[in-house]
């Protein structure tokens, strides 16, 4: 394929992605308010009792259950985003590697639901009480606005440093890594891990700090594990084949 042809591979591939994703904002629209009120727990929490959340302007609510679907139907959506990103791909690895998409499928798939999940149960509510408590001296007036926004975004981020491991796994089978060059860089993979946790992580304490950083380092060192089989596996194969 020539450099055009790539791109428009990518374009379709990008508007199949597109449109599945607003398929599933539309079917996440119907349960936009169940799925912003489970959302909203963290917080009530935390929250003196009787509070609730407020909105300022006329349109913030419906802007906040957009927000909401969208980002429901990109999780719905993931498994045909991840099949689209793995059809873009595919041409270009051997034929008994592009059996693997079904894997590659499945386990992005888990490890992106499984990130947003960590975010909402374990680092969502942590950093949220660490800066409730920063205010106690103050009465806390939060917008939806605001506080949405600051939970859904620690959500995405979270889930996509969650396909660490997937990544390396993959690219160490098509032979990009290895895991000698994964643990011989691995100081580098350390300092760009916690650039990106500082990115995501919504205050500037060490220890909200380490509770995005540390995880996704344990990916990683997973990531790297994965390698050595692929590398284990390749190595058999190749023995087996001279052996013939």
């Amino acid at each position: 394929m020539s450099l055009l042809e790539h791109l428009e591979e990518l374009r379709r591939r990008i508007l199949w992605s597109l449109a599945a994703v607003i398929i599933g904002f539309l079917v996440c629209w119907a349960f936009a308010k169940p799925i912003a009120k489970v959302l909203a727990r963290p917080i009530y929490k935390v929250l003196p009792e009787g509070q609730r959340l407020v909105f300022l302007g006329v349109t913030d609510a419906f802007i906040l259950y957009v927000k909401v679907a969208l980002l429901a139907g990109l999780f719905l959506a993931t498994p045909f985003v991840l099949y689209q990103a793995w059809r873009f791909i595919s041409p270009g690895l051997y034929k008994r590697e592009r059996g693997y998409a079904f894997p590659f499928v499945f386990f992005g798939t888990l490890f992106f639901l499984g990130g947003g999940t960590f975010a909402y149960f374990v680092a969502f509510p942590f950093a949220l009480e660490f800066l409730i408590q920063m205010g106690d001296a103050f009465e806390p007036q939060i917008t939806v606005d605001r506080y949405y926004r600051f939970l859904l975004y620690i959500i995405f981020g979270l889930g996509l440093m969650f396909e660490l491991p997937i990544v390396i796994f993959f690219l160490a089978r098509i032979g990009v890594v290895s895991p000698a060059f994964l643990m011989r860089h691995f100081r580098w993979a350390v300092l760009i891990i916690f650039i990106m946790a500082a990115v995501i992580t919504p205050t500037p304490d060490v220890v909200n700090l380490l509770l995005f950083a540390l995880p996704t380092i344990v990916l990683y060192l997973a990531g790297v594990g994965a390698a050595a089989l692929v590398g284990r596996k390749a190595a058999r194969d190749s023995a087996t084949e001279e052996l013939r």
